[in-house]
């Protein structure tokens, strides 16, 4: 293919706009997954603690107390009546991940509409020992975000305000209710970009991406959030509302507290406000859209991408035939922008920068090297917004189409480059026709979403899975969470990935800000470290 192949194919096809990733009720995706036949008209709710959660090892903590008349009569003077639910419609949405594998039963849902409502709702809550879960935008994967037994669910939802954005320094405050495309879209308004980017972004929201640490799309440009979030506000188990809320980007006072709060997953307490360091949008951005025959030449192409393209390379995303054919036949309107010859690996590169000769100069540059050495079997490049808007959705669908598929066993995996797709070979080759293994992620930085797509969820299987998956990963020195978090699903695998001295230290801060244990209990550590009286 020459060069003019490489960088000018058109592609043949009219893309849909980009569905709406909302995942209510009423919402296409969320009706297909709530449509999963799971027996007793759904309701069973043994049904939902089996499907790979670790639920059905788990005990109520005794020492919790249950709801009564009084505590809805005081988080009625709280909050009104209408920000006190419990209507059984919305209940259940609440109660339940999106995925389906993870449901509670909590009787209360409660809506705050400011940090004040929040630090009175924990006082509260805590002086009755009422456990509590902290809930978004609910699109975790390991169900971090709801109930296990009958916690109190706090929404935080309703607390969406954008407060103050510099745009000298890009600093912007804002709520920890915002979903992230909102703040996308206000930034590009603004000039700016967020440094954060999700396929959930139409619903996920920015105090549930703190408080998991998202990693996302465009982390091999931009970094981690403990690099790009300067402060925040949280609200700890007693109602104590901590002030971090710093916009320096340079301040080096004590111990910067902060950081215990991103990633922790509303164990340590809420957050309520962020203040996040945004860059300034660039004018010049080209995406192309890869075929590679083998994963070595996805190595050696990450490379020299790093090499080549350097400071304009903004992200490296990869998947294997199993994940394009998974979109191809779950996704209406998708189409593969390459020939119609099946390729084994498929990468997305994007790039941005500047100046929009130089850097399309540079890329063209790069693809017809890359292409000349054979690591590039076949490939295009964006010639507009809607073709490059194409390329992504087939690489933020793969979620979706495998939830389309049916039921899904989802682990997500940091692991040296040169050995993340070992892995998904190994896995093919342990589940044989039983399971559909699938390989996709973030290659820029050693991110493996390895996915085991199965007929039904099966004991069998599972058992086949876990606890192999984490101890390869363990025997390799990866982490068995790359950036969904821990939740249920992974909170007594951590062992895997960190030290024993390390964990007992967690749980020590963990009994520290939280002694009676009502923040999120039963996530991110082991039960076995955590015992309240």
């Amino acid at each position: 293919m020459d060069k003019y192949k490489v960088t000018h194919r058109l592609m043949r096809q009219s893309i849909k706009s980009l569905v709406n990733r909302q995942l209510t009720s009423n919402n296409p995706i969320y009706r297909f997954i709530s449509a999963f036949p799971l027996g007793n008209g759904g309701r069973n709710p043994q049904l939902y603690r089996s499907f790979g959660s670790l639920a059905t090892k788990v005990e109520r903590n005794p020492s919790f107390s249950s709801l009564n008349s009084d505590d809805l009569s005081y988080f009625k003077g709280v909050l009104g009546e209408k920000n006190v639910v419990q209507d059984e419609d919305r209940l259940e949405t609440a109660n339940i991940d999106w995925m389906h594998k993870y449901k509670g039963f909590s009787k209360l849902l409660l809506l705050p509409r400011n940090t004040e409502e929040v630090s009175k709702i924990l006082e509260y809550c805590n002086s009755r020992r009422l456990a509590v879960v902290p809930q978004g935008g609910n699109t975790g994967l390991v169900g971090g975000s709801v109930p296990v037994f009958d916690e109190v669910i706090i929404n935080v939802g309703s607390m969406n305000k954008i407060i103050a954005f510099d745009k000298v320094s890009g600093i912007l405050v804002c709520e920890a209710g915002c979903i992230l495309e909102n703040l996308i879209s206000y930034l590009d308004n603004q000039g700016f970009v967020m440094p954060l980017d999700l396929g959930a972004k139409g619903s996920c929201q920015i105090g549930g991406n703190v408080s998991t640490n998202a990693g996302g799309l465009r982390f091999v440009r931009y970094g981690s959030l403990h690099g790009n979030v300067l402060g925040l506000e949280a609200v700890l188990a007693n109602g104590d509302v901590l002030d971090m809320l710093g916009t320096l980007r340079k301040d080096n006072t004590g111990y910067d507290l902060k950081h215990l709060f991103i990633g922790s997953e509303g164990s340590l307490g809420i957050v309520t406000k962020v203040s996040i360091l945004t860059p300034p949008k660039l004018s010049s951005v080209n995406i192309a859209f890869l075929a590679c025959e083998d994963y070595l030449s996805c190595q050696k192409l990450l490379s020299e991408a790093k090499r080549k393209l350097g400071e304009i390379l903004s992200a490296f995303e990869f998947l294997d035939s199993h994940a394009m054919d998974l979109v191809l036949n779950h996704l209406e309107g998708v189409r593969n922008p390459l020939s119609s010859a099946v390729h084994n690996f498929y990468l997305l590169i994007e790039t941005t920068g500047s100046d929009e000769s130089y850097d399309k100069e540079k890329l063209e540059a790069f693809l017809l090297h890359s292409m000349e050495s054979g690591l590039i079997s076949d490939g295009v490049l964006a010639q507009d917004i809607n073709q490059a808007s194409s390329f992504w959705r087939i690489r933020e669908g793969v979620p979706e189409a495998l939830m389309r598929a049916g039921p899904v066993y989802k682990y997500d995996l940091s692991l040296p480059v040169e050995k993340m797709y070992s892995l998904v070979e190994e896995m093919r080759a342990r589940l044989g026709q039983s399971a559909n293994v699938v390989g996709y992620g973030h290659l820029g930085d050693g991110n493996l979403h390895l996915n085991v797509s199965a007929p039904r969820y099966d004991d069998t299987i599972l058992a086949q899975i876990e606890p192999y998956v984490y101890e390869w990963t363990s025997k390799h020195r990866g982490s068995i969470s790359a950036e969904h978090g821990l939740g249920l699903m992974k909170a007594n695998e951590i062992f895997y990935s960190k030290s024993h001295g390390t964990v007992q230290l967690m749980a020590s801060i963990k009994k520290l800000l939280d002694p009676n244990g009502i923040l999120n209990p039963y996530k991110v550590l082991p039960r076995s470290l955590l015992s309240y009286s």
